[in-house]
């Protein structure tokens, strides 16, 4: 199926519209008012984002704003559960908005995210989006998790062969690059209290350039709006009036707002809520890790809300409906949506503890495997720059990891690659500083190759201009490697901000080679850092992760590094 033709979609009967005639009579005295329509509720119970954490995520990804403006902790499995069972009732439906799988800790990604795939079936989840983390290792394992079976490299997890999820992942501008059929079903229909919803599927369109190339080979992503349009096209033509637009794409926040607020600066997500057709009824959002109930108008001019619920398990949000039984139709008006925090002072799930447990104890021996230890904390809070100790650190471990072999001079590593800090109160059984491997992996949790390319000392100017990125608005800050200093001036414009490039004191020429060492991630043009693509002589290493801990081991404690390999002009 190509995006401009569509597959028929079997239909159980047509019901054609017929005219009524009637005579001419004297108009009644008191006419009676015609009858209201008969409706039903409908309740959906919405997640995002949810990256795979069975356990209650730590540091500041496990905490959240409530409705009274206080930061509480929040997320783990058990407790999802336990809110998630006094939510639901007999006219509801859980549905997500992608990212459930990927960047996750180890006790999920250990097994290729099979935990948090059958966590997801246990708590009622039927339907998804898919989010650019289904794509990290691939469409034919995003299908294999779908579906069933044994890895084909690592084979069966301990708890024998995969059954696949019990839920439908949907990727209505997921698109085959050679053929232009749709990868992935593009929409579902369920019935819920007796009448059917249409739910749609998408994924940013930007996943080409924050998923690893070797993820997303032989796809295509087309435009969100007009990929949606089509599918509520395809579910019109089966009869279904009732629609709902699941969205892996949203809007930052102003901070430290109630999660049913509306704070957004309008961006990717506003643009898709605003632009899908009138015959969307609402729209679950995810991506962007922020919580915000908002309301906006559709091409028609009729109300649409639009939901996110956070990350990590946080928050589930409800957003109740009444359906017309005799149109099919969403009573717009009676919408309402609500996010719910989930918090940690109710009664963990018992069973769902005991599930989390199982796999805990199944991957503690390499989790809980001391690695090496650091004598403060090592952070994601960027100095004026934009560097990070953490980042800092890492970059100078895939240095080491790449010398040898690929003849690295110098490394490289994206912000959004780390993924949790290591605070010294934390780490190890005691909190004395020591990090142990399941610790280190929730910071490198990607297993990306580390690679080396070559490029000019112009092609690397360019490459850290590309930092500034949609004009200034998108601001992505390379960690650099000890080896690697310069200078930026944020009052020059934008593709004129680097200058004084040296590496090891050295000044660089336009003209010298130099080896960058990088993830395969930025190597394949991630992050929209596409001057890495121009690179010659790939070398491939060891895993990030790999090389993390290698560095970990071999410095032990490590110090956090000051943040002066970037210096800001003026």
């Amino acid at each position: 199926m190509t995006s401009r033709s569509f597959t028929r979609i079997a239909v159980a009967g047509i019901i054609a519209a017929a005219g009524l005639a009637f005579a001419a009579g004297p108009a009644a005295a008191h006419p009676k008012p015609p009858k209201p329509p008969v409706t039903v509720p409908v309740r959906l119970i919405s997640i995002n984002d949810f990256h795979g954490n069975l356990e209650p995520p730590t540091g500041s990804g496990g905490a959240i704003v409530n409705e009274s403006g206080v930061s509480v902790p929040a997320g783990g499995a058990a407790y999802v559960a336990t809110h998630l069972k006094s939510l639901v009732n007999d006219h509801s439906t859980v549905v997500a908005a992608g990212d459930l799988i990927g960047a996750s800790p180890l006790i999920s990604a250990a097994y290729h995210d099979e935990p948090t795939v059958e966590l997801l079936g246990k708590l009622g989840l039927k339907v998804s989006s898919v989010g650019n983390h289904e794509f990290d290792e691939g469409i034919t394992e995003l299908k294999r998790i779908q579906n069933g079976g044994c890895h084909p490299v690592d084979g069966c997890s301990p708890a024998g062969k995969w059954r696949g999820a019990k839920y439908e992942y949907l990727g209505a501008n997921v698109l085959s690059e050679n053929s232009g059929r749709y990868a992935l079903p593009p929409v579902a229909v369920k019935k819920i209290n007796g009448v059917k919803v249409g739910f749609i599927g998408l994924v940013t369109r930007t996943t080409p350039t924050i998923v690893t190339a070797s993820g997303i080979a032989g796809l295509a992503f087309d435009e969100e709006v007009a990929s949606g349009n089509r599918a509520a096209a395809l579910l019109k033509r089966a009869g279904v009036r009732a629609i709902v637009a699941l969205v892996h794409e949203g809007d930052s926040v102003a901070p430290n707002q109630s999660p049913d607020a509306c704070p957004v600066t309008p961006g990717a997500g506003t643009r898709i809520a605003q632009g899908l057709s009138a015959d969307v009824d609402l729209v679950v959002m995810g991506h962007s890790h922020q919580a915000y109930i908002c309301k906006t108008v559709d091409p028609a001019g009729t109300d649409r809300v639009y939901t996110q619920g956070s990350s990590f398990g946080r928050v589930l949000t409800t957003i109740d409906f009444n359906v017309d039984k005799k149109t099919g139709e969403v009573v717009r008006s009676s919408v309402a949506a609500d996010n719910h925090v989930v918090t940690r002072d109710v009664a963990a799930d018992p069973e769902i503890t005991q599930f989390v447990q199982t796999w805990k104890d199944r991957v503690a021996t390499v989790a809980n495997k001391a690695v090496g230890s650091i004598g403060a904390d090592l952070t994601r809070a960027a100095g004026p720059s934009g560097e990070t100790t953490l980042g800092d650190v890492i970059a100078d471990g895939q240095l080491e990891a790449t010398k040898t072999g690929g003849n690295a001079e110098i490394a490289l590593m994206n912000p959004g690659g780390v993924r949790a800090d290591l605070t010294y109160a934390q780490s190890g059984s005691e909190g004395n500083g020591v990090v142990t491997y399941g610790e280190a992996f929730t910071v490198q949790p990607f297993n990306n190759l580390m690679q080396v390319v070559t490029l000019t000392g112009a092609k690397l100017d360019a490459l850290l201009e590309q930092q500034w990125q949609s004009g200034g608005a998108t601001v992505r800050i390379l960690q650099p490697s000890a080896s690697l200093t310069y200078t930026m001036n944020l009052s020059q414009p934008i593709g004129s901000r680097v200058s004084d490039i040296k590496i090891n004191g050295t000044p660089v020429t336009d003209t010298q080679s130099i080896r960058v060492a990088a993830n395969n991630f930025l190597v394949g043009g991630g992050d929209g850092f596409s001057v890495f693509k121009e690179g010659t002589d790939l070398w491939s290493g060891p895993l990030d992760i790999d090389a993390f801990v290698a560095y970990l081991g071999a410095h032990s404690p490590v110090a956090p590094p000051a943040l002066n390999r970037i210096t800001v002009a003026g």
